[in-house]
């Protein structure tokens, strides 16, 4: 508790405390009460920055959720050789620093160097802009879900584990085949651990900044420093040194965060009622 009080309720509330005022070239650091929150609901680059993580979460999170989702129903079936080595190596990228991540799919991406344009160009096709604005998201959607599909597969791989097994036998003696099991029984009984998956890719998703600040020195000219809400604020402390506006856009983010995270878990609620 006190680790937990010293570490994010301090900083939290040193951080609201900061929202409330502004450094002046005249008269010093000076209350504004909420102006600076009024000013980031104005600014368009943070809006910008929300709007394209809020895109980047209906493209990559799907996509990784049932990733997560195949790859459990998989190992769960007992029908595949060396599956403990086979969930090791699909883990093996969740325990890859996203710096490290980053950098190597950078690498990768390299419209000159890169294996993917020599490959490309070996056969005679065009390289892809892999690093261009068309296919940046794309790309950034890529990394984070070959990091992040393995950590979702072992949520859902040890709820499945924790499901009874009379569920499955009376699955069969109704007549239940594999496929019929998986859709009937194991994805019902996964709802709770989707739902906690779903949770934590909303809160990530919108928390966006170590791929997007590292690809940045590759792509300046796509990324900016307001690609995301995450990395503006970064900018705004560091570069601009505008403490109490990076404050105010940090709250603001922690708000839709919020906001999200509780509108997705009150519609599937609703769905399943």
């Amino acid at each position: 508790m006190v680790v937990f009080v010293a570490m994010l309720v301090v900083p939290l509330l040193y951080a609201g405390y900061l929202s409330l005022f502004r450094e002046q070239l005249i008269g010093g650091t000076t209350f504004v009460g909420l102006d600076n929150y009024v000013r980031a609901l104005t600014d368009e680059r943070l809006l910008g920055g929300v709007l394209r993580v809020a895109e980047f979460f209906l493209i990559q999170v799907p996509l990784m959720l049932l990733l997560g989702l195949l790859f459990a129903l998989a190992l769960d079936s007992g029908m595949l050789w060396l599956s403990r080595f086979i969930r090791l190596g699909i883990f093996v990228p969740y325990a890859v620093p996203s710096v490290v991540a980053a950098l190597m799919w950078g690498y990768l991406y390299g419209p000159e160097f890169g294996p993917i344009a020599q490959l490309a160009g070996t056969l005679g096709l065009p390289a892809p802009n892999l690093l261009g604005g068309d296919l940046m998201l794309g790309s950034l959607a890529n990394i984070v879900t070959w990091e992040f599909a393995g950590y979702n597969m072992i949520i859902l791989y040890a709820a499945l584990r924790a499901i009874p097994s009379e569920l499955y036998e009376a699955a069969a003696v109704d007549g239940a085949g594999a496929w019929r099991t998986a859709w009937s029984v194991k994805i019902p009984a996964l709802r709770p651990a989707l739902m906690m998956a779903l949770i934590f890719s909303v809160i990530g998703s919108f928390q966006l900044f170590n791929e997007p600040q590292l690809m940045q020195r590759l792509a300046p000219n796509v990324i900016d420093n307001a690609y995301t809400p995450n990395l503006y604020a970064y900018s705004l402390a560091f570069t601009s040194q505008d403490l109490n506006y990076a404050a105010a856009v940090s709250f603001l983010l922690g708000v839709v965060i919020v906001v999200v995270s509780y509108t997705v878990q009150l519609a599937i609620t609703r769905r399943r009622t």
